[in-house]
């Protein structure tokens, strides 16, 4: 890819505006170039405007907007535009090549959409799982403290992790709600990872600071892991600093081959993120996942979600509320 950069005023990137020349962006390029005259972004006048764009979000992040988003889509367009004083063909150019101006553009288009305690019986499942982890754990350590007495060993203990990663994590709260549940069930020895591609969405989860209208969600008996907040004018109450030991959030696209992070994981919750994906890339992402599943560990995805899924190595588990999977083999 070769870039011309053409100086032409100061933009809030903290660069200058540039045109690009022999910019390969295949069809998409061409169709921008075919529409550039057209003075305005509207549905009435400017419908290959929008396949453009929806287009352009799912082959960065795979997600497939539909129609009835298009003014959402189109209006997210011209924020960003706006914003960095670009016109609509500069803002398509620059998006193709600034990292920067791209994520802008994906925090404006997503709209991160989750709440505490959203699926209950799926938190409750985590919580069963991972008290079987700790009693095993704690076999296995008593098992080789014996051990290591009778060989006139030094004792040595297990404490590999529970670990959890919640896929599409959005501003946080499903990743809080496990994380309060395990606490009060007296379970500590634990990880949460929490991965989105939208940096503005993880910014709020990692604060784990909301506004007092979501403490209605939490059951009373878990108010004693929030507390008041007062120095943030558009948050009313935070997730306690306890909590957030264990707790991580990171940027991550799933749509994409990298890993979120090397260590296998003992649950992944990944509920109600497929319904923005095709059906093939929603195979795709499942077997991602599957590879970074712990052998015996589970995949829990929203009641609904890829009913036609059937991987050979992985198990329906027999329940009546829950979408879990559980790794039988490698």
């Amino acid at each position: 890819m070769t870039n011309v950069l053409i100086n032409k005023n100061s933009s809030p990137l903290g660069f200058s505006k540039f045109e690009t020349n022999n910019v390969a962006v295949g069809e998409l390029e061409y169709e921008v170039r075919q529409n550039r005259e057209s003075p305005a972004l509207c549905l009435d006048n400017k419908p290959i405007m929008v396949k453009q764009w929806q287009r352009y979000i799912e082959r960065k992040i795979g997600f497939v907007l539909p129609s009835a988003q298009s003014k959402w889509l189109l209006n997210a367009v011209e924020q960003t535009a706006a914003k960095y004083k670009l016109s609509l063909t500069e803002l398509w150019e620059m998006v193709q090549v600034n990292d920067q101006l791209q994520q802008q553009l994906l925090d404006t288009v997503l709209i991160p959409e989750s709440r505490f305690f959203r699926h209950e019986p799926s938190i409750a499942f985590i919580v069963e799982i991972a008290r079987q982890y700790a009693t095993e754990l704690s076999k296995k350590n008593t098992k080789t403290d014996f051990d290591n007495r009778v060989q006139g060993k030094s004792a040595h203990s297990l404490d590999e992790p529970f670990r959890i990663w919640s896929v599409g994590c959005a501003t946080g709260q499903e990743v809080w709600s496990v994380a309060m549940t395990l606490a009060a069930n007296n379970l500590s020895n634990y990880t949460i990872l929490g991965t989105d591609v939208s940096k503005q969405a993880l910014a709020t989860a990692r604060a784990g600071q909301y506004h007092q209208r979501q403490k209605t969600s939490i059951p009373p008996s878990y108010h004693r892991f929030m507390q008041p907040l007062t120095t943030e004018p558009k948050a009313h109450w935070q997730v306690k600093p306890k909590l957030h030991e264990q707790v991580s959030f990171i940027w991550h696209n799933i749509f994409t081959q990298s890993l979120a992070t090397p260590h296998l994981q003992q649950v992944i919750l990944c509920q109600n993120v497929l319904i923005y994906f095709r059906q093939f890339d929603q195979r795709d992402i499942l077997a991602r996942l599957t590879a970074q599943c712990v052998l015996g560990g589970y995949i829990i995805l929203a009641p609904g979600e890829a009913l036609s899924w059937r991987p050979s190595n992985m198990r329906r588990v027999a329940h009546t509320k829950i979408n879990a999977w559980q790794k039988i083999s490698a």
